[in-house]
């Protein structure tokens, strides 16, 4: 179930959204390939530090972020990827590594990988390790604004294998 927050705030602003259950699974690649949703609409949200402060990173699930990218589109001195320890009493309705990127819900800076405006729904792990909800791109970014910017690319797939993506 999505967490009472991020379901009651949807439910308030009138968005419709689907909740898609799925066996348990820990990377975004694993639940796209278990809910047969594309990796391109699969967001998965990266917690990372921007000069200090706490914000998401969402990009595909097939992805990878870029910190130096991250770093020269936002203009910061320095990008990190955040500690657990840093950030998990942010989200006390979630399991670590399942936060929905609504940070407006979370007081934080929430920064889109352009490659996600591309599709016309988006799908994000809702809170738990076996759920996830999809919503359209276009009430996803009216609902949280996001700053769009490029910061992720495909990894290499010499390295990883084709069939991966």
């Amino acid at each position: 179930m999505p967490t009472k927050k991020l379901r009651g705030f949807l439910d308030d602003q009138g968005v419709p959204y689907v909740a898609i259950s799925h066996a348990v699974a820990y990377t975004a690649k694993e639940i796209a390939t278990l809910t047969h949703i594309s990796n391109k609409e699969v967001a998965k949200t990266v917690i990372v530090k921007i000069d200090g402060a706490l914000a998401m990173a969402v990009l595909p699930a097939s992805y990878e972020v870029d910190l130096s990218q991250l770093r020269a589109a936002t203009g910061a001195r320095s990008v990190s990827l955040a500690k657990e320890s840093e950030f998990k009493d942010r989200f006390p309705e979630c399991e670590i590594g399942a936060m929905p990127p609504f940070g407006n819900l979370y007081a934080m800076a929430v920064y889109v990988d352009e490659s996600l405006t591309r599709d016309k729904d988006i799908a994000f792990n809702a809170g738990s390790h076996n759920e996830l909800l999809q919503v359209s791109y276009a009430d996803f970014e009216r609902l949280v604004n996001p700053k769009v910017l490029r910061f992720s690319e495909l990894p290499d797939v010499e390295s990883i294998g084709a069939w991966h993506l």
